[in-house]
């Protein structure tokens, strides 16, 4: 069993994460798990693929809870001994009319996308195989630009999350700093944008940065992350205003899941929907789809 390849996708029920997984299952040469807070819609997608003649298997995995990330850690541990493709996918985004004070909107969001995220690479990190691929699925908004809060405050918070010696300590840090200056209102001039959407995943764009400096040094070969806008997708995230469908939204990140053993590039970079490589520090981002 311990030779079998295993990928994983998070939050994949439905949406971005389930074309993912459809993906996986037609070219990855391994067992795939649909990972979902929510057991019975986590089956239904299983038995939904299987219709298509895909063959995916259910972890219950919620990465805001603690419990349920440690057991599912344990679970692939237990069952194969290791992991080699991880695609950090779950997330969650408020609506343009929620009523939930932006200091909420930031608490809820920064904890889900960011320290959710980081909480699973925290488990399964130590589980990666050599040559294991880790892609992160970010978004447009995850792109440093978008911090454009009162200047200079913004400049100097572009400089601090861009820079090369920033470490895992000091971004949590800095997205605690603006939960903070969310609940009092002093995010702006703090030089933050007015979406809390847009800090989380500058910050998991931010953290695929240092895990690739952290893999570069690690003692297991040609461990891969890339994190990667998926494009304006049609799911309920985006209240189905996206133009692409989610097979064309999985395309970048299903890419960089199946990146080929001792590529030298992408590594810990920013791509857009379309595989291209953006500078992430400087931009210009391209056309939105």
């Amino acid at each position: 069993m311990a030779s079998q390849r295993i990928a994983v996708v998070t939050g994949a029920n439905k949406g971005i994460g389930f074309g993912i997984v459809k993906e996986l299952c037609a070219k990855f040469d391994g067992i795939v798990y649909l990972t979902a807070r929510d057991e019975g819609r986590g089956n239904a997608a299983v038995k939904e693929l299987s219709k298509l003649g895909l063959s995916a298997r259910f972890h219950q995995l919620d990465i805001d809870a603690s419990e349920s990330i440690a057991a599912f850690a344990d679970y692939v541990k237990k069952t194969y001994g290791g992991l080699d493709v991880l695609v950090n996918n779950a997330g969650m985004a408020y609506k343009v009319a929620a009523t939930e004070s932006f200091g909420e909107q930031a608490e809820n969001t920064i904890r889900v996308n960011y320290f959710g995220t980081l909480a699973v690479c925290r488990a399964l990190y130590p589980l990666l195989r050599p040559h294991a691929r880790v892609s992160m699925v970010s978004s447009s908004s995850g792109h440093l630009l978008r911090i454009n809060g009162d200047e200079p405050a913004a400049s100097a918070l572009r400089q601090k999350l861009s820079s090369s010696t920033l470490t895992e300590g000091e971004l949590s840090e800095l997205m605690n700093q603006f939960i903070k200056k969310a609940k009092d209102g002093t995010y702006k001039e703090a030089g933050w944008p007015n979406s809390t959407y847009v800090v989380s995943k500058v910050g998991v764009s931010a953290l695929t940065r240092i895990q690739q400096r952290a893999f570069d040094v690690d003692s297991r070969p040609d461990l891969v992350v890339n994190s990667c806008h998926p494009g304006y997708v049609d799911t309920d995230m985006t209240s189905h205003k996206g133009p692409l469908t989610i097979e064309q939204g999985a395309v970048c990140p299903s890419y960089l899941a199946l990146l080929p053993p001792n590529i030298k590039e992408p590594q810990g970079a920013y791509l857009w929907y379309n595989k291209q490589v953006v500078d992430w520090v400087n931009g210009p981002t391209p056309s939105f789809v």
